[in-house]
């Protein structure tokens, strides 16, 4: 069985970009939507600039954008992957992909009707993050969605031939137990700090537990 994709999300300084960097992680988020994670395109381009990425491909975070801002963030920063974490339509997201040329992955949050929006989204999502939805946030809640539904997403995912992503609540403590559902990737951000700020030693433990 092969080894889940690492995502480290919501990097808030050069700090956090240069544990991250080096962590052997496949993804790295940057988060451009308010958000205690929030950070802005000057500095994300200045870190960048500074200490380039070498294996680790870039994601950006947008949560229901503008396409004037969206457009002006990929003009300024080299994300290699757009993250839709709001209520972007199919339509929406297809105008992104087509003006920016870049991939998008689409965010789903938890719930009775999140498998028929992976259906919407068929042709247009290059791969989906599944989230814990709670009232008023959208994502970051450190909280964890029933991983017994992972199977349906996972299967419907595979279907489409896109990549599957599990966030909410993730730690090196628990992430055995979510492994056991065989998920493309996880996609981490609270679970691996501490004082707000990426800790390589929970990230070393994340890695040695995804094997």
């Amino acid at each position: 069985m092969k080894k889940p994709e690492l995502k480290l999300c919501g990097n808030r300084s050069v700090q956090d970009w240069g544990t991250v960097r080096m962590s052997g992680a496949d993804y790295a988020g940057f988060i451009f939507a308010p958000s205690k994670r929030r950070v802005t395109d000057e500095q994300v381009a200045n870190w960048l600039s500074d200490y380039p990425p070498e294996s680790i491909k870039i994601v950006g975070v947008f949560v229901n954008p503008e396409l004037e801002d969206l457009a002006e963030t990929v003009s300024k920063v080299p994300l290699d992957i757009l993250q839709l974490h709001g209520k972007e339509t199919p339509v929406f997201a297809a105008k992104v992909k087509q003006m920016t040329g870049k991939p998008i992955w689409k965010v789903l949050h938890h719930g009775e009707d999140a498998q028929d929006d992976m259906l919407l989204f068929r042709g247009i999502a290059d791969g989906y993050v599944v989230d814990t939805k709670l009232p008023g946030q959208w994502g970051g809640t450190g909280k964890r969605f029933d991983w017994g539904a992972i199977p349906g997403y996972q299967t419907e995912a595979n279907e489409q031939h896109v990549p599957l992503f599990i966030a909410g609540g993730i730690n090196p403590d628990n992430v055995n137990e979510l492994l056991k559902f065989h998920p493309d990737g996880i996609d981490v951000s609270s679970g691996i700090e501490s004082s707000e700020q990426k800790d390589e030693y929970k990230i070393k433990r994340m890695r040695e537990r995804l094997g």
